[in-house]
């Protein structure tokens, strides 16, 4: 049986919990992908929340964070395609959840809340960017439905490939 989850949009004062989440799961997700200095350089606690701050202060972004019997796990960001060439589609910026969690139905819960999200909002279909050597990562977004396209981009020294689902 699964604990009492509950997601809810952010708010001012959540740059913290974000921070602390994305920063976590970083570490983890990405170890053997990103180098050392790279890895070191994104999960920086207090760049990280500076980023996080900035975003809510602007109200940039939909943000979410799911929290088990109260708390915190995993946070979740979309908002309108970065790429002009697909303007019309929603991008799910992230998702990230604490390590100890992975593989309990968690980011399900999350990507299906944030799905329902995105298709109230209007749009019929969604993207996201993955590193291609994060293969744990992929197979959660293939079994929600997400199609590797042929884009790609680097990012630091890895690459990183679009996915896209119809809603």
């Amino acid at each position: 049986m699964m604990d009492i989850t509950n997601i809810r949009k952010v708010k001012i004062g959540d740059a913290d919990i974000l921070a602390y989440i994305q920063t976590e799961s970083w570490k983890s997700a990405f170890s053997k992908i990103l180098s050392k200095e790279d890895l070191n350089k994104y999960t920086n606690i207090d760049r990280a929340t500076d980023m996080y701050n900035g975003l809510l202060s602007k109200n940039i972004g939909n943000g979410y964070i799911l929290s088990i019997n109260d708390i915190p796990h995993c946070i979740a960001y979309w908002d309108k395609a970065r790429d002009d060439e697909i303007k019309e589609y929603a991008e799910i910026i992230c998702i990230h959840s604490l390590p100890e969690n992975w593989g309990k139905g968690y980011g399900t819960s999350m990507m299906e809340y944030i799905l329902k999200e995105i298709k109230d909002a209007g749009f019929n279909n969604v993207v996201l960017w993955v590193f291609k050597e994060n293969k744990r990562a992929c197979r959660f977004y293939e079994s929600h439905g997400f199609i590797l396209t042929d884009k790609s981009k680097k990012f630091c020294d890895a690459l990183e490939v679009m996915y896209c689902r119809e809603l």
